[in-house]
């Protein structure tokens, strides 16, 4: 379906060839002009351009009928090379190649035989004629190469806009997965502290209220204030970090990373856990990106703990190379680890396999050789690539 102001201006265009055609007929060749009718002929071989968009082959065969009596009578013979420019030109532009060569070969072919047969001398003029003809054949090919040039170059520019923004969709959903990655690391692991802690002052205040310990209660609560006080500094530290300052300042400082282990099993152990903490770095420092995973994997294993195994639990940490360029992180505890429907699902365990992932490393949950809970790491000491 076209649009109706194509067709009205197609309608034009067949009026205006149409005009042409007869002062074409008026003046180039007088001793030829028309009778009425060859001025029939003529006019109505330029009825068809109205139809040219939607059928150009059909146009053409609707006119041949129709051209080939008017040069038969010997009538001008240029005067209907407007209306034959105008469709063979929109057969050419909307057509391949080899379409258009055979349509020109026909064309030409039925026209020299045709005129030929009146006049050997109008047959050459005829062939002078034709080279327009083939010209226009030569434009319309040339116009449709550089449409579908065109064409295409528009396709790869917004297929290039579509990348582009599917590419920003990715980042921004990383960005808000990291986020909520490093909130959720820690916050769930100071409010699982203070969670603890505050059992603890409570059962001091309950077990028994005649011999109250107030030096125990007090050192609970500092213990709490304590792990508010980091909570608050970290969380500072992660949305400068998160942020990013405009102004070109740096955060406070980086993000915590194997050197900040020890602030964790203070932290724990403040809490009533009992951690056996193991650390030796390689010989080259490991990369950020590492560190960071190890010190997050770490904090969210002593998270869980705590949370499962009780805040009497025995913790172990051990921090190593494994001796093929990577660093092993495991911690294991004497509990049983979540359990299948105990509690809400979280997002520790995901969270741990994404922050090993984005490292380039893996890790692996599960019962430990020696019973308990264990979460074990591989991270690579340099950078790696992330894991899909």
């Amino acid at each position: 379906m076209h649009a109706p102001h194509k067709t009205r201006t197609d309608a034009l265009i067949a009026g205006g060839a149409g005009a042409l055609s007869v002062v074409l007929a008026l003046t180039t060749d007088q001793a030829r002009t028309p009778d009425a009718l060859g001025w029939a002929l003529l006019l109505a071989s330029a009825v068809p351009i109205v139809w040219r968009r939607s059928s150009p082959l059909l146009a053409l065969l609707a006119m041949i009928p129709l051209l080939v009596p008017y040069h038969a009578l010997d009538n001008a013979h240029t005067a209907p090379m407007p209306q034959t420019w105008i469709v063979l030109y929109t057969v050419a532009v909307t057509g391949r190649p080899l379409r258009t060569l055979l349509t020109g070969i026909g064309v030409l072919s039925v026209m020299v035989a045709v005129v030929h047969t009146l006049n050997a001398h109008q047959g050459m003029e005829l062939l002078r004629i034709s080279g327009w003809i083939v010209a226009v054949l030569f434009c319309g090919v040339d116009v449709r190469i550089y449409r579908q040039y065109v064409a295409s170059v528009l396709e790869r520019a917004e297929r290039a806009e579509r990348t582009r923004e599917e590419e920003a969709r990715r980042r921004v959903a990383e960005e808000r997965l990291r986020i909520a990655r490093d909130l959720h690391d820690l916050l769930a692991h100071s409010i699982t502290l203070i969670g603890v802690q505050t059992s603890v002052a409570s059962h001091i205040l309950t077990v028994d209220p005649e011999r109250l310990d107030r030096q125990a209660v007090a050192h609970a609560l500092e213990d709490i204030a304590d792990t508010c006080r980091e909570a608050r500094a970290e969380l500072r530290t992660t949305l400068q970090v998160l942020r990013g300052d405009g102004d070109g300042h740096e955060a406070d400082g980086p993000l915590p990373d194997l050197a900040a282990l020890p602030g964790l099993v203070r932290a724990a152990e403040a809490a009533g856990a009992r951690v056996d903490l193991t650390v030796r770095t390689p010989g080259d420092r490991p990369a950020p990106a590492t560190g960071a995973a190890a010190y997050r994997i770490v904090q969210e294993a002593l998270t869980n703990a705590l949370r499962h195994a009780g805040p009497e639990a025995r913790i172990t940490v051990a921090v190593a190379p494994d001796g093929r360029g990577a660093l092993s992180v495991k911690v294991t505890d004497d509990g049983a680890g979540p359990r299948a429907g105990g509690s809400a699902p979280g997002f520790g365990i995901v969270g741990m396999r994404e922050r090993a992932r984005s490292a380039g490393g893996t890790l692996t949950v599960g019962p430990g050789p020696d019973g308990g809970f264990e979460v074990a790491a591989v991270l690579p000491c340099h950078e790696g690539k992330a894991t899909p």
